[in-house]
């Protein structure tokens, strides 16, 4: 027997190393090893703690806004896009059924009946709305735009970060519709979120020192587009795109502006509960004002 062999690795024991973990002092290779601040440790102990106090994500990969890095880099965004379209399927089997999901202000259903929609209490429409489409062409646009636009920004956020600025945008395009435009008139789709993460890639590519014209471009293009007036029963809500692009700006603002890493969870949770607040007061001052 051979003594002056090398021990192998306890998770690959064809592979021979001198390293061993700091903490439980088990051999490790090159592929297990993980930086701590003193020496290598191997995947169980940064899994466990291992007293160190750090979570067992702590040296795994991150984005440029803190978020881990994930296998499946756009698996949110796809999710998205599957609950849309099962709402969409859903609405075309049962229609009645749709009405309850658009974002209507207020409403009776006949003469002298009670007040329905989101000053009646109905707030689920703030954001059930943001998933339903009418027509195929609509959802299909969306999901277009929401796969170009949303699979990039989902790589650079992460997964629980880029969730926060679609739900968020969502919820501000609502809050502004709701504000802004008539109690009795439907409105629904995604496209109030899409303009929040196109806001949020604004900032993305401004932190990254992208050239930003051509996206300033794209950015005007898709503004001038949501003025411009059409026929048919599906309108577009110039309100819902302005607040979603300015709701997902603000959170942008908050997921990248540099910051200490001990800080910068408190600066981004903080900043989605500062804008949820302020999205929450325009929603009570034009409840107020209908009721």
């Amino acid at each position: 027997m051979d003594t002056d062999r090398l021990p192998g690795c306890y998770r690959h024991p064809d592979r021979d190393t001198g390293i061993t973990c700091t903490r439980c002092e088990r051999p490790i290779c090159p592929e297990c090893m993980i930086s701590a601040s003193v020496g290598f440790q191997c995947p169980e102990c940064v899994r466990e703690g291992s007293g160190t106090g750090h979570r067992p994500t702590a040296n795994a990969a991150r984005t440029i806004a803190g978020g881990v890095v994930a296998e499946d880099p756009q698996l949110v965004t796809k999710i998205l896009i599957g609950i849309n379209a099962a709402v969409f399927f859903a609405g075309l089997l049962a229609p009645a059924s749709a009405v309850q999901l658009q974002l209507l202000g207020g409403y009776v259903d006949y003469p002298g009946g009670p007040l329905r929609g989101v000053a009646a209490g109905e707030y689920h429409r703030l954001l059930t709305s943001v998933f339903l489409h009418v027509e195929w062409w609509h959802i299909i646009s969306n999901m277009i735009a929401l796969w170009v636009i949303g699979g990039p920004l989902e790589a650079a956020l992460g997964r629980s970060r880029y969730l926060a600025v679609y739900l968020l945008s969502g919820l501000g395009a609502s809050a502004l519709v709701y504000l802004l435009t008539e109690p009795n008139v439907p409105t629904v789709g995604a496209s109030g979120a899409i303009f929040g993460l196109l806001g949020a890639t604004v900032v993305l590519a401004r932190r990254l020192r992208y050239e930003m014209r051509p996206l300033i471009i794209m950015v005007v293009l898709m503004l001038v587009l949501t003025f411009v007036p059409f026929g048919g029963y599906l309108r577009v809500s110039w309100q819902a795109h302005v607040g979603g692009l300015i709701t997902g700006a603000l959170v942008g603002l908050g997921m990248l502006t540099p910051t200490a890493a001990k800080h910068r969870s408190l600066v981004q949770w903080g900043t989605c509960a500062v804008v949820f607040l302020l999205a929450a007061g325009l929603i009570m001052l034009r409840t107020a004002e209908l009721t």
